[in-house]
This record gives structure tokens, sequence and C-alpha cells, in this order.
């Protein structure tokens, strides 16, 4: 686990064996030690050594530029539907942007609108897992966990 500086607030990235588990955005750096802590309470977080530390740089850079590809594995950490929607989300391209309905016609649930807005608020692999590209129906912008200026920021980025 590291804790770095980006023009989006302070940022933490955190991984396991398998991938990426955690990318959190806020402007405290120890609420976000805190918020993963919460989020995994039994397991044991280290500092990141070096090697970690380039690929904390990466997701930096990612965050700072979304229209780079994101090649880095991830661990998601979530129900089933949580990942089908997530997988969904990491369809959506870089500069376009879908609504939950949308989402849940991927995933072959067309009911389920209320329950991805759900997944969407659970994720907390930001930007790589890009809920900041789900918007309403009407196209306007809506819940973001990382608040709306930083989801604005992020499309706005993406759209240039």
């Amino acid at each position: 686990m590291t804790i770095r500086d980006c023009s989006l607030g302070s940022i933490l990235v955190a991984a396991t064996e398998k991938g990426l588990c955690a990318i959190l955005i806020g402007d405290e750096p120890k609420a976000l030690e805190r918020d993963l802590r919460d989020l995994f309470p039994k397991t044991l977080l280290m500092r990141g050594d070096e090697s970690f530390d380039r690929l904390a740089g990466e997701v930096v850079d990612f965050v700072q530029t979304p229209t780079c590809e994101f090649d880095l594995p991830l661990d998601m950490r979530g129900t089933d539907f949580q990942c089908r929607v997530w997988n969904a989300l990491c369809d959506v391209p870089a500069g376009a942007t879908a609504s939950y309905k949308d989402i849940a016609y991927r995933i072959g649930l067309p009911k389920s609108v209320r329950a991805v807005a759900r997944a969407c608020a659970s994720n907390v692999i930001a930007v790589a897992i890009p809920c900041h590209r789900v918007v309403r129906a009407d196209g306007g912008l809506s819940g973001y966990r990382w608040g709306l200026e930083r989801k604005r920021l992020l499309l706005d980025r993406e759209a240039a």
C-alpha cells in the first residue's frame, strides 16, 4: 500500500498478489488509510517497496491521464453481480458514458438499475473500474463515491 498526491487529491493504491484491490481517492491520507483498513479488516497492511512504488506511479499516471491504456491486473472483491457490473463498466471506452440502465441491459438484467447504482457505489478501484463513466438516463451527473467534482474532472479529461 502507498499513498501519493495527484491532481484529484490524495490517492491510495493497494494490491494483493492477484492485482490492484483498491484505488481510493480523497482529501486526507489518514482517512484513506482508515478506509482501507475498514475494507480489509483481517489483512495485514504493509507499505510498498520500490517495485510497488513504481506500480503506484503507473496508477497515478493513469489517473492523471485516464485515456491511456490501463493493463494492470485487478483483484476485484465483490459479489458475482458486482463483478459483472464492474466488468461491464470496463467495456465503456474513455470519452464515452453509459447510463445505469445501459449497464443493466449490458449485463442482461434490465430491471436491475438500482442494483447497478449500488454496485457502482461499492467500487473501491477508482478510475481503473470506471464508474465515473456512468451517468443518469438524461446524461446528467449523479453520485460518485469520490465526489462529483472529481467525476466531472475525470470525464472532462477523457473527453479532451
